[in-house]
């Protein structure tokens, strides 16, 4: 470990998601969707504030895509952040 760094196995949840700020993150919710945008913030909830955001969506007809520019995401309805993930395969 390098002076002044920290353990991996000691970051805490919160501490890892504020190391993601300003970069790409994939998120699964706990329906049928996945979310892929830039962390701007996320409060104590983490709720998140994402932007350049890419939905994917499984539906009966197959995968939905969609674009957004900004969204408030609740951090209720996440089962799983994958930082630096760039989406699900096709």
């Amino acid at each position: 470990m390098a002076a002044g760094g920290v353990n991996p196995s000691q970051l805490l949840p919160l501490e890892l998601v504020d190391k993601c700020i300003g970069s790409r993150i994939h998120i699964i919710m706990k329906s049928e969707k996945e979310i892929v945008g830039t962390l701007l913030g996320f409060d104590d909830f983490v709720n998140m504030v994402l932007e350049d955001v890419t939905e994917y969506e499984s539906t009966s007809e197959g995968r939905r895509i969609s674009k957004l520019d900004q969204i408030l995401l609740n951090g209720n309805n996440i089962t799983m952040l994958v930082p630096g993930g760039e989406g699900p395969e096709m």
